[in-house]
């Protein structure tokens, strides 16, 4: 029997409680069971639909054991997240962590995570056509000038003056010349997705289109464990740098979450729809079935192994090693923070 990682309930009218040393989902109306989780080898729990239930047994059995429980909405928007008391994070790293916003640790730091985003962009747009110089040579050459397009970009992110600016000063730089990048990023992912599919291009909040809905879908489900992995860490997910601080927005889990996009969500559901699976939608929004598909395969591709500092680590293993790395370096016990770039 396969061993059961994560509990995805995404059934209205289902409960998710306590059971031995296990949780179990049944249907609440007749009381089915359908199925059972040990909590010996659960890693999370997500709450996908409304009218699920989940009791505080389950709710103490998780915290224990510091399996964190996820609830996304029907749009992949993470509105809630619960994780034990128990942190372990030192008060030290978030003095650390403020300290730097005015200091060149700041700015070092909101470079490295525009660096690494537009760095992982370049690495997925020649994964995905590595096999085309021959087979399409037209298509290989329009890629590519969207590739040579982001290096130029990511020369300029390079030799942006800090020395003089601050981060205040350089923030807007910065976004723009992500936003450039990504203008050409997304562009070629056009290329190379499933023509049939007639994508608009990247569209955030209201797409309307299914291949926009899956993106932000499963960005909502690597935004939960952004969040675990930087409060585990002991850092404050709404001190960020690159993106600028507002009321309720975690502005370091948007900063962090730009080094795994691509290898985490973009990989996995272009590869998806380039295969045919269909994105299938009820009223304007994708339908439980694909909804739960996406998560399946964000899901999976954490668990996937990556060339990681000498050695091979599952992706989920590589976003909480760079969220210490982060604290460490802030706390000044690292030189700097290198980003994660996923090899192509």
């Amino acid at each position: 029997m396969a061993v059961r990682r994560y509990l995805i309930a995404d059934e209205f009218g289902v409960h998710v409680g306590k059971y031995s040393e296990r949780l179990r989902v049944t249907r609440m109306k007749t009381g089915e069971k359908l199925g059972d989780y040990p909590l010996l080898h659960l890693e999370a729990v997500l709450i996908m639909s409304n009218g699920i239930s989940i009791s505080s047994d389950a709710v103490r059995a998780c915290a224990e054991r510091g399996i964190p429980i996820f609830f996304l909405s029907g749009s992949g928007r993470a509105y809630a997240m619960l994780y034990t008391a128990q942190l372990t994070g030192t008060v030290a790293t978030r003095r650390a962590q403020l300290a730097a916003y005015d200091s060149p640790k700041g700015l070092h730091v909101a470079r490295t995570f525009a660096l690494g985003k537009v760095q992982n962009q370049i690495n997925l747009l020649r994964y995905f056509t590595k096999n085309y110089r021959e087979k399409e040579p037209e298509l290989f050459a329009r890629v590519q000038e969207h590739v040579a397009s982001i290096r130029d970009i990511q020369a300029e992110i390079e030799n942006l003056d800090t020395d003089t600016l601050t981060l205040d000063e350089a923030r807007g730089p910065l976004l723009g010349l992500e936003g450039r990048a990504a203008h050409h990023y997304w562009a070629g992912v056009g290329l190379v997705l499933r023509q049939d599919l007639d994508w608009p291009g990247r569209r955030t909040r209201g797409a309307s289109d299914a291949f926009n809905q899956a993106l932000n879908y499963g960005y909502g489900v690597l935004y939960g464990w952004v969040e675990r992995a930087l409060l585990l860490a002991g850092l404050d997910p709404y001190g960020g740098f690159l993106h600028a601080d507002r009321p309720g927005k975690p502005s370091l889990v948007l900063d962090l979450i730009e080094e795994f996009r691509q290898h985490v969500v973009d990989r996995p559901l272009i590869a998806m729809v380039n295969r045919g699976t269909s994105l299938t939608r009820e009223e304007g929004r994708l339908d439980r079935a694909t909804r739960r598909r996406i998560a399946d395969h964000v899901l999976g591709r954490l668990e996937a192994p990556v060339p990681y500092e000498g050695k091979r680590l599952q992706l989920k293993s590589v976003l909480q090693s760079q969220a210490r790395h982060l604290a460490t370096y802030l706390r000044g016990d690292r030189e700097t923070y290198t980003p994660f770039v996923g090899s192509w």
